[in-house]
């Protein structure tokens, strides 16, 4: 069968054909011949079932305002792309809904043509290019290939391959190889009964299974290659025209029976050369402004293998994380918030309840005290709606929001930590709040004005995405519906920027999910605010209504940092490690030069810290002024003070900034009052 297969493969004409006629060194092995007959005996089968609905006009509206004709199951993204002459786009938004370039449109619609500098089409390039590097690792190198996906960071496959000594850069280079031949991508939607016939290998059909997240999951088909992709692919191979490979490395996944020893080949790939260029020149600026670097620099944080994925935050950097905490803390009491103290260890009949025990169990910290077993929170809310329950609650109170500063606890693998970003230990700016339906829209409002807010003090710029209802859902679509109405609602209102991402919503309720940018362009997910109709149903919450009725009230969970951790990381690389005075653990350093200023030296330090300032004092006698200045400068101190005998004697300092400008000598007193006024407006000037 498998040698009829082939020949008839290689006759076939067309793009595949040839392809596989001019790449001799491809070898596919017999497992691999067995997937793709079954996949296109899937394929023959879904598209029987499927019948082609007829051509009809359509007018498609562009990000430019101009409209174009189309015809529906016909006309593709690509089509119009090429039509208009835009070049370089790798993905369409059609009704703000991700679309294949070469998926035909169905209905009239709004088009927006994304290329590699957005997010999103930066995904879909590495996504296409984890399909090909799969199939390089087991065509040409006889890996077994699990499982193939996209981070934050780039593409990867995970395999095994016994005694396999890989050259990164002969990988890239049959990458490449195997991207000229411009093979063709093709899609099916499998559900689980479906994936079953496909895998009959049993490691790739349980991660297969494990990446399900409705009733099916899409596979893909790239030239000899079938596997999982999460996520649109551009229409063929030919797209793609540069790979870099990063590194090799040991991986642990979730559920470890049966997957040891395999190993993650972790890459990116790039539609053109000046894509890479700019790639590289990103990862310099990014090396130059890692958050581990300059945690180690500025000895504001590190970790220990006696605690791993927990942080050890030295002065410095608990000044970071105490500042961050008491401007949030400082706008909850301008905004209606209370602060709650909840347990951190609690009993597994809390997480039965609330349904964190079935779908996350593997990722939390037990301690058994027989005969019970317990857990470290992973996250506060079930402990909140504990709170709730303590008695009756009437609608007069609602809405009802509370804020929680509790150390959550969470077992990534090992494989997955990463600094500050991922760690085990770590606290959020958490809070819940509970309120009726009718007050649901002036809350979300509310929580998207205190995201821009606070925001607006890093200089962040950003935009929103609504997460609808996914494909598998708890409770009533009428329910759904009306909510995700009313957060359609909240955002044209906001005013900023928003897209939808339909069907990303969280099981219990749909979403609003936020997006920075920082300085180099990076976009980090930190906010977020999402409805759960579920927690509510699951612990029976209620308020007496004014006719004296029981009502369910609606939760929302809220983070504006998100993890305190994480932003540290992100604020720390955004800044380059140049801290804003008031979130900076170096403020002013005061250099003593001559004389006896080294006494009126200490007694300004003394004034300073007097007053919340992170002052230190250089003392060093055998060190030159310019080697001090410089010294502080190198340490990110915002200010240097230097103070002599004039400036002793007229209660005055000499004022630099880390820049280099000098503001010249000023009454300590006038500096004190500049600083302050500095601090508090939580300014990120350098000059006063």
């Amino acid at each position: 069968m498998v040698s009829a297969l082939r020949a008839r493969w290689l006759l076939q004409p067309g793009p595949f054909g040839s392809a596989w006629r001019s790449c001799r060194e491809l070898h596919p092995s017999a497992g691999q011949l067995e997937r793709l007959r079954l996949f296109e005996t899937l394929k023959v089968r879904k598209s029987e079932q499927t019948k082609a609905a007829p051509g009809r006009d359509l007018s498609v509206r562009l990000a430019d305002g101009k409209t174009v004709k189309a015809l529906s199951g016909v006309t593709s993204p690509l089509q119009i792309a090429r039509n208009i002459r835009v070049k370089g786009a790798v993905v369409g938004r059609v009704n703000g809904e991700l679309w294949e370039l070469a998926r035909p449109l169905e209905a009239d619609c709004e088009l927006q043509l994304l290329g590699f500098d957005s997010l999103e089409g930066r995904r879909v390039v590495w996504q296409t290019g984890a399909c090909v590097l799969g199939g390089v690792m087991e065509t040409h190198y006889g890996a077994q290939v699990c499982r193939e996906g996209v981070s934050d960071t780039g593409l990867y496959a995970d395999y095994r391959l016994d005694n396999s000594t890989l050259s990164l850069e002969e990988v890239e280079e049959r990458c490449r190889e195997m991207a000229d031949l411009k093979l063709p991508i093709t899609k099916l939607e499998l559900n689980l009964q479906e994936l079953g016939e496909l895998f009959q290998d049993v490691l790739r059909l349980q991660l297969a299974e494990e990446q399900m997240q409705g009733p099916t999951i899409s596979i893909y088909r790239c030239g000899q290659s079938v596997g999982v992709c999460s996520g649109p692919l551009l229409p063929h191979t030919g797209f793609l025209r540069s790979f870099k490979m990063l590194q090799v490395s040991p991986v642990t996944l979730s559920g470890s029976t049966g997957l040891s020893g395999l190993l993650r080949m972790m890459g990116v790939s790039f539609p053109g050369e000046k894509e890479r260029e700019q790639w590289v020149q990103e990862q310099e600026e990014a090396r130059k402004r890692d958050h581990r670097r300059i945690g180690k620099d500025q000895e504001l944080f590190f970790f220990n293998d006696i605690s791993p994925g927990s942080c050890f935050f030295l002065p410095k950097g608990a000044h970071i994380y105490n500042t961050l905490t008491d401007f949030i803390k400082s706008e909850y009491s301008r905004r209606g918030f209370s602060e709650v103290v909840t347990p951190t260890l609690y009993s597994t009949s809390l997480w039965e309840r609330s349904g964190h025990w079935e779908h996350y169990s593997e990722n939390m910290f037990t301690v058994t005290c027989e005969p019970h077993t317990f857990a470290l929170k992973p996250m506060n809310c079930p402990a909140h709606c504990v709170m709730y329950e303590q008695r009756v609650r009437s609608w007069r109170e609602l809405p009802l929001r509370w804020a929680d500063f509790g150390a959550l606890h969470r077992n990534e693998h090992s494989g997955a930590l990463g600094g500050l970003t991922r760690v085990r230990r770590f606290c959020q700016d958490d809070a819940h709040i509970f309120c009726t339906p009718d007050q649901l829209e002036e809350e979300i409002t509310a929580c998207l004005d205190f995201v821009r807010s606070v925001y607006r003090v890093f200089g962040f710029t950003f935009h929103c995405l609504l997460s609808t209802r996914p494909s598998s859902y708890l409770g009533e679509a009428a329910l759904w519906d009306s909510a995700e109405q009313q957060l359609e609602k909240s955002l044209q209102q906001f005013g900023e920027r928003w897209e939808l991402n339909p069907g990303d919503g969280a099981f219990y309720g749909p979403k609003i999910d936020i997006q920075i940018r920082d300085a180099i362009g990076r976009q980090h997910q930190c906010a977020t605010i999402q409805l759960d109709f579920q927690l509510p149903i699951r612990f029976n919450l209620q308020y007496v209504g004014p006719d004296g009725g029981m009502y369910r009230p609606v939760m929302v969970h809220r983070a504006v940092l998100g993890s305190l951790e994480r932003m540290i990381a992100i604020l720390a690389e955004n800044f380059g490690g140049k801290w804003p005075l008031w979130l900076s653990p170096a403020q002013v350093m005061v250099l003593p030069v001559g004389g006896d200023s080294e006494h009126y030296g200490r007694e300004v330090v003394h004034r300073l810290k007097e007053a919340g300032f992170m002052a230190d004092i250089d003392d060093d006698h055998g060190a030159t002024l310019n080697r001090k200045v410089r010294s502080a400068q190198l340490a990110q101190y915002n200010y240097i003070f230097v103070v002599g005998e004039k400036e002793r004697g007229s209660g005055t300092v000499s004022v630099r900034t880390r820049g280099g400008k000098q503001l010249g000598q000023r009454s300590l007193e006038d500096v004190m009052t500049s600083l302050m006024e500095l601090r508090g407006s939580r300014s990120n000037r350098d000059e006063f």
